[in-house]
């Protein structure tokens, strides 16, 4: 897409109960490309009352629906046909990721198309092996136990617009694969990629209200949230947000997942290969522009190597070409929203003003009229006591902080309100595994960093409670009942 193009997009309907229906919000939300400034497409709002339809359809499909009857196999094919369906729409779903929200089509076509298919096939494939009961001997005298996994019901599925398709599908397919059923509320600025759930599921066959797409802001959300339907509620986000769905699910007795902030810290070691770590820093600490979770956001270098490692990193930050995000060359979009651009400049001032140096960036690039565009900013003299270095900016900002010796690194990185994910940069494997073992976060890459489906991601503190991914995530959507037997 090219500056002055349009990419309209409009839908007209919710999908409830498997259907299309008119919403009865008199407004409509529009999208705006975060490079163009101009509209990208709009979607209906939503109101109470259809949520409260939207709930109902996934109760029912939960009691009436073939879906409550199915086995694991049955459900398992139905869900690999909804993976075969996105997968149909993968290059579309790129495209219209990053015209919502800016992210460089390098990653959403390696990620936001692929990736929630992926993610489908994984769980199906999880559900086939999962045994929906066991039998156990009693552990005192005689007798049986049977445990049983049994879904956990309707699951408000609540996810950002950083990686709107990926977030989504983390919590709706191991939902699905448990038996549950989902109501998806999107990012109001990425609301329109959610349609094509929509589709797929309705291509897919699956039954009606297995899936239903709801719209909205903040108000939606929470009134989904604190819904008397819902089972169940899994969200990523902000910290802030993570806490008001916490304080209303503990209300409820309502189990929730919450993925929130990061302000993750790559510890680069005095053995580090610079020239390989800091093409893996890349991907591990300005992916999406910086508007990641995980992002390694704090580098930590051996002060004998400070100044190495700051002309290292400020020079891949000076590198990464700053661009139109529907060109495969460009690694720094426009950032999602101008308020996320202009949170993200209150926070360079503000390093500057508490003394910290700008390496590269600190401004808006040169040669754009329009988009919400920060330059990649590297800040040396940094001290983790500083507001840059303990709260999580979510933009392509980066901090430089040295330390003295490996036990003050840890000290360091573990010095944070949050532990979602960390990474360690050294020649020798087997020290950066021991060191990983030390730092107090929910995930670390050594020399890299990478979701695995296949195992479960979340983090530590404020940055969130329980896992999504892996069998572990699976496990979250089941509820377990013990039939006891006596023999």
């Amino acid at each position: 897409m090219s500056r002055g193009d349009e990419m309209p997009y409009r839908r007209e309907h919710l999908f409830i109960g498997g259907d299309w229906q008119k919403s009865s919000a008199p407004g409509a939300i529009r999208v705006i490309s975060p490079f163009t400034e101009t509209p990208v497409g709009e979607a209906p709002d939503t109101a109470e009352c259809d949520v409260d339809a939207a709930v109902d359809a996934a109760r029912h499909a939960l009691t009436a629906s073939p879906w409550a009857a199915w086995d694991a196999e049955t459900r398992a094919a139905a869900i690999d046909r909804f993976a075969d369906a996105l997968e149909r729409r993968a290059e579309q779903t790129a495209l219209l990721v990053t015209a919502e929200m800016g992210m460089p089509i390098s990653v959403s076509g390696a990620v936001e198309g692929p990736g929630p298919a992926q993610t489908l096939r994984y769980f199906a494939q999880l559900a086939r092996t999962t045994p929906q009961e066991e039998r156990r001997p009693a552990a005192h005298g005689s007798g049986t136990t049977v445990v049983r996994r049994e879904p956990v019901g309707v699951v408000a599925v609540v996810v950002p617009w950083n990686f709107p398709q990926s977030l989504t599908m983390f919590k709706a397919a191991p939902a699905l694969a448990a038996g549950c059923t989902v109501v998806v509320k999107p990012a109001p600025e990425t609301v329109l990629d959610a349609f094509q759930l929509a589709d797929a599921a309705q291509e897919a066959g699956l039954p009606d209200g297995v899936v239903n797409i709801v719209t909205g802001g903040r108000e939606t959300g929470a009134y989904l949230v604190g819904h008397p339907g819902v089972d169940k509620v899994a969200f990523t986000g902000s910290t802030e947000a993570g806490r008001a769905i916490g304080e209303v699910c503990g209300r409820l007795l309502r189990p929730a997942t919450l993925e929130l902030g990061g302000k993750s810290a790559a510890i680069v070691l005095d053995d580090a290969d610079l020239a390989r770590a800091v093409r893996g820093l890349a991907w591990a600490c300005l992916l999406n522009s910086g508007q990641t979770c995980y992002t390694s956001s704090r580098i930590l270098a051996p002060r004998h190597r400070y100044a190495e490692v700051v002309d290292a990193v400020a020079d891949l930050a000076a590198s990464m070409r700053v661009g139109d995000p529907a060109d495969p060359a460009t690694r720094v979009g426009p950032l999602a929203s101008a308020r996320q651009r202009d949170r993200v400049e209150s926070y360079i001032a503000a390093g500057q003003a508490a003394g910290a140096r700008v390496v590269t960036g600190g401004a808006r690039p040169s040669g754009f009229e329009r988009g919400w565009f920060v330059e990649p900013t590297v800040f040396a003299g940094v001290d983790n006591s500083a507001a840059i270095a303990r709260e999580e900016i979510f933009g392509p900002v980066l901090v430089v902080i040295p330390y003295d010796g490996i036990g003050q690194a840890v000290e360091i990185a573990n010095d944070s309100p949050y532990g979602l994910a960390g990474t360690v940069w050294t020649s020798d494997e087997d020290k950066g595994l021991e060191i990983a073992r030390r730092m107090r976060t929910g995930t670390v890459g050594v020399n890299f960093y990478n979701i695995d489906l296949g195992a479960p991601f979340g983090g530590v503190k404020a940055s969130g409670l329980g896992r999504e991914l892996g069998p572990e995530g699976l496990a979250s959507y089941v509820d377990l009942k013990s039939v006891y037997l006596r023999r």
